[in-house]
């Protein structure tokens, strides 16, 4: 059997791994994690990874950006992507290019129960359309339609819509955010960067400073992870309103979603930092922000809501994507 080439291309780090299909299951062979920053081009680091290896057949990346066409301009990399450039380059037979989230979405069958963690179950026997949203490095959302037998994954840009505050302090928040953004996405609010945004606004807005030592720790590493893990341990006051503003920020935007979708079948939360935070996802914040959509409140109560705790169904997307195809 030949394996397959599959990556899984973030603003933060690029995976790439040599795989085998078998079913809906996909068995990693190798794979190694790049910091993407650190490479001008996805050339280069795929001339890396291959390097003394036999080439494979078929290759399919999941990237964070819009797909046109077979050429991708990643969102948050200065890179352009370009398939049949990769293809030529490389002498791949066929290579594909699909959204990062459509690539999850591709890789949901894969998922078995330990990949899941359940927040909501829903109506029994569920059924219908179905969602995926995740916040990470930036806010990817997708949706699987379902026509009658079975999921058709699709792409969406739908993290970089208009940001819809719900209270007085998240229209305070908007109004911080419009004076650095021209546009106030909800990328800009549920994601890292996002919730990096939420602590300054809130140390600003409850004219608290952050003490030396929780400075020192954000200026000298993951920033979004040092104030998530102050807010878990209980140690900095902002911190843990950081986090619960932004839990219910994140159950906004997936009851938004949901509903768009109309995703009968259940809505999946995806991305780097659901699993890193998952005892606030566990409170009531998230789900009840979930549900607050007026008289909608009962569709939306039916629907299974589940996290993915495997980090890897952006890497078997692609290869299920391509088993598909073949």
């Amino acid at each position: 059997m030949n394996p397959i080439l599959v990556g899984d291309i973030g603003g933060t780090k690029t995976r790439i791994a040599l795989v085998e299909v078998v079913g809906t299951q996909v068995d990693i062979r190798h794979e190694v994690s790049y910091p993407s920053r650190n490479y001008a081009l996805l050339e280069i680091l795929l001339a890396e990874f291959l390097s003394g290896a036999h080439v494979p057949v078929h290759a399919a990346f999941g990237i964070a950006g819009p797909v046109q066409g077979r050429v991708v301009r990643t969102t948050n990399l200065p890179w352009r992507i370009d398939a049949d450039a990769l293809q030529q380059r490389f002498g791949f037979l066929s290579c594909s290019l699909l959204n990062d989230l459509e690539a999850t979405a591709y890789g949901l069958p894969a998922l078995g129960e330990t990949d899941l963690l359940t927040l909501q179950t829903g109506t029994a026997q569920a059924c219908g359309n179905t969602a995926v949203i995740a916040a990470g490095t930036g806010l990817g959302e997708a949706g699987l339609y379902w026509d009658g037998q079975q999921h058709l994954p699709f792409a969406t840009e739908g993290g970089h819509t208009s940001f819809s505050p719900g209270n007085e302090l998240e229209i305070a928040f908007l109004r911080h955010l419009q004076q650095r953004h021209q546009h106030v996405s909800w990328e800009r609010v549920v994601s890292g960067m996002g919730l990096v945004s939420l602590h300054e606004f809130l140390c600003m807005h409850r004219k608290i400073p952050v003490s030396d030592e929780l400075a020192e720790e954000i200026h000298g590493g993951d920033a979004a992870a040092v104030i998530a893990n102050a807010a878990l341990t209980q140690r900095d006051e902002i911190c843990v309103e950081t986090m619960n503003c932004f839990v219910r920020l994140y159950g906004a935007e997936a009851g938004n979603v949901a509903l768009k979708m109309m995703s009968r079948g259940g809505i999946y939360v995806g991305g780097g930092i659901a699993p890193k935070i998952l005892p606030l996802l566990h409170t009531a914040d998230f789900l009840e922000a979930f549900w607050n959509k007026g008289r909608m409140r009962p569709l939306l109560e039916a629907m299974p809501v589940k996290v993915i705790l495997n980090d890897r169904a952006a890497l078997y997307g692609p290869a299920l994507c391509v088993a598909r195809l073949r």
